[in-house]
């Protein structure tokens, strides 16, 4: 018997199939007219790859590498018209990424950003519920971290101790922001000028803490294409785990998913619920994740 969580995702692999319809369709009414569609580029976000997903996850990247071009989210080229661009990013830290995520990657040359929870090296993710089995699954310690080829992987912050910044006074989230950065950089001996958002939760405010801060860019959990604007500072990601089903994978991959923002919006508007987000984080409102 499908469980509601099995309903939900079946519900958005069929409105995605219709999105992914349309836009071929609007692509091609594009070339008849002699024009070339703009390019695309999905970030993609992962979390934990245990052993048990490794295969799993090496068939992702299998389809990523034949469907796009990866590109790392440190040095994006000019996106030629036509063409599709994915990148890959980790949140939090696990060691299970350096184990079981990188490796695979490695042997594909598909570059990577981690974005690392500074204060939890070498310990449990501490900060997920105690119902998860991430929650006992350890941070890598910074050592590991500094053994990764600089030029294929680099290192992001995730902030000091995982916390929703948004719900923290000015001076304490500035310090979220600002240690983190100082902490990695002092440990793995490399510039830190990513970011991601915990919980995929930031507000104008954060992001221009973040800018103060000395990040080049940041990332929240919001399902868009990336890389539209040469301006562009906020960049938006879509989730990603290894037991994805293929068909659920190959969307995302394609970007068939960036209606979700604005399913977020109207169902903010519709219901009369007080939703503190501006995107879920997939621990804090499962009903939306994406």
């Amino acid at each position: 018997m499908s469980t509601p969580r099995q309903k939900n995702r079946l519900a958005k692999v069929l409105i995605s199939l219709g999105w992914y319809a349309a836009d071929c369709l609007r692509q091609l009414v594009l070339r008849i007219f002699g024009r070339t569609p703009s390019a695309t580029c999905v970030v993609f976000y992962y979390h934990s790859v245990p052993e048990a997903q490794r295969n799993a996850f090496a068939r992702q990247m299998d389809a990523l590498a034949r469907l796009t071009i990866p590109v790392s989210i440190d040095r994006i080229p000019q996106l030629l018209p036509g063409k599709r661009y994915c990148c890959i990013t980790f949140d939090d830290g696990f060691e299970d990424t350096i184990d079981n995520a990188l490796p695979e990657l490695q042997k594909r040359g598909i570059p990577a950003t981690v974005f690392v929870t500074a204060g939890f090296l070498g310990r449990a993710a501490e900060w997920w519920p105690l119902s998860t089995s991430e929650r006992q699954r350890r941070i890598a310690p910074a050592e590991r971290w500094r053994q990764l080829p600089a030029g294929l992987f680099s290192v992001g912050s995730h902030t000091v101790t995982h916390p929703s910044l948004a719900g923290l006074s000015e001076a304490k989230a500035r310090r979220e922001l600002c240690d983190s950065r100082a902490m990695l950089q002092e440990a793995m001996g490399r510039e830190i000028s990513t970011f991601s958002f915990p919980y995929g939760e930031f507000n104008d405010k954060l992001v221009a803490w973040c800018r103060e801060a000395g990040y080049q860019r940041v990332f929240t959990t919001l399902p868009r294409n990336a890389f539209q604007d040469v301006d562009e500072y906020v960049t938006g990601r879509v989730p990603v785990e290894p037991a994805d089903w293929n068909l659920e994978f190959r969307l995302k991959l394609l970007g068939a998913y960036r209606w979700l923002p604005l399913a977020f919006s109207w169902k903010r508007r519709l219901l009369p619920l007080r939703i503190s987000r501006l995107v879920c984080g997939q621990r804090r409102e499962p009903s939306e994740c994406p």
